[in-house]
């Protein structure tokens, strides 16, 4: 998938090209299959929105056209760093963001940053993650754009509060999330973004859990876990994300079975994802060699390719 996703964007992939009218819908069914983690499907529809954008932007008349390209590294760029492959999530973001600016839409654009954003909190540099995310979620268009544009300015302030968790900052984080579930508290439920995942009071919760874990702090994590329902989360995608956080605060406190358990409930709902991230895959290696191992954990970390 990674190599397909390589090939496309440096325009020697042999995808095929997507009709011209049906490339908005591609799209909409490719963004569908990174919510609900079907990245088999998703691995052949990505390369060929990558090719057939590419394909028509010369001939691009209006600024939706740069749009709609935009959102498709926008995807890319959230499977590449989901799947640790830094140099080509770089590669898209950049794609993105000069995309996003030529089409001038305002959430994509603030996407955009967001991507750059996380990029760069993982590269280490995270005063200037913390400087991308804020300043783009204190856009004077952003602020103008509805609730859509409040949903984007929360995902940017939550991940500025995840930032400051990495950079050892707990005042800092626990200001930006408590900014964050405000925001969410004004909207009158959970809205989706297309390339966002989605924004809600549950999503900054799951944000918190995050953050807590990366603080170094599994029982203030499973304290926010408690609060919130799996249920409640937008999409199968940050589903799986609240177990493998369960599973990584019950991995720092050393309760393994628990910490199994939700491995298995994250797998239960997006096998894909499980099977794929190298995160979980670093959780069942330390588990293998850590203790006592169990069939249950035997058998997760074969279906994850760990002997």
């Amino acid at each position: 998938m990674v190599a397909r996703l390589r090939d496309a964007m440096l325009g020697i992939g042999s995808a095929s090209v997507i009709p011209p009218g049906h490339l908005r819908t591609e799209l909409d069914r490719a963004t569908a299959d990174f919510d609900a983690c079907r990245y088999a499907q998703l691995g052949v529809r990505l390369p060929r929105l990558i090719t057939s954008g590419h394909a028509y932007l010369p001939d691009a008349q209006q600024p939706t056209d740069h749009a709609a390209l935009a959102e498709v590294y926008l995807l890319a760029t959230r499977l590449l760093i989901k799947l640790d492959e830094q140099e080509l999530g770089w590669m898209a973001a950049d794609r993105a963001r000069s995309l996003a600016d030529s089409g001038d839409r305002v959430l994509t654009r603030g996407e955009a940053s967001r991507t750059l954003a996380v990029l760069a909190r993982r590269a280490g540099w995270h005063r200037e993650a913390m400087t991308i995310a804020l300043a783009a979620a204190d856009d004077a268009d952003l602020r103008r754009t509805g609730a859509a544009g409040e949903a984007e300015r929360g995902l940017l302030i939550q991940s500025a509060a995840y930032t400051a968790a990495r950079a050892g900052d707990q005042r800092g984080m626990r200001e930006l999330t408590d900014e964050a579930a405000a925001l969410a508290r004004r909207m009158r439920g959970p809205l989706l973004r297309a390339h966002g995942g989605g924004f809600s009071s549950a999503t900054v919760t799951l944000h918190r859990i995050s953050a807590e874990n990366s603080l170094g702090d599994p029982t203030a994590a499973l304290a926010a876990a408690r609060t919130v329902a799996p249920a409640a989360l937008p999409t199968v995608e940050r589903r799986a994300r609240y177990y493998t956080d369960l599973a990584t605060a019950f991995g720092q406190l050393g309760r393994r079975e628990e910490c199994v358990r939700a491995l298995l409930g994250a797998e239960h709902h997006a096998p894909e994802e499980t099977h794929a991230r190298p995160a979980v895959r670093a959780l069942l290696s330390g588990l293998l060699i850590s203790g006592r191992t169990t069939p249950d954990l035997r058998g997760l970390a074969a279906r994850c390719g760990i002997r």
